[in-house]
């Protein structure tokens, strides 16, 4: 899942520059950015978590970050930034 979640914030990065460079979008944008990065972030902290408790916390946040994300991008892709 870390190396997934890494893959998968390089690719919401270079989504976010298209938005903002290309169709100059930024509200949006950035919020896809925040979030859709957060994922791994969380993962990580996770995988150095001091218990098992904290590990749980972490990959339920890194969850909510993730529905956030599929959130941002239903949202972008139906006002038409993006596109099949």
């Amino acid at each position: 899942i870390g190396d997934k979640s890494l893959t998968f914030a390089k690719r919401i990065s270079l989504c976010y520059v298209f938005l903002k460079e290309k169709k100059g979008e930024t509200v949006m944008s950035k919020q896809l950015l925040h979030c859709g990065t957060s994922i791994g972030a969380n993962v990580r902290e996770g995988q150095y978590a001091q218990s098992k408790k904290d590990f749980i916390s972490k990959m339920n946040i890194a969850l909510k970050e993730a529905g956030e994300t599929d959130y941002w991008l239903d949202v972008i892709h139906s006002s038409t930034y993006l596109s099949d």
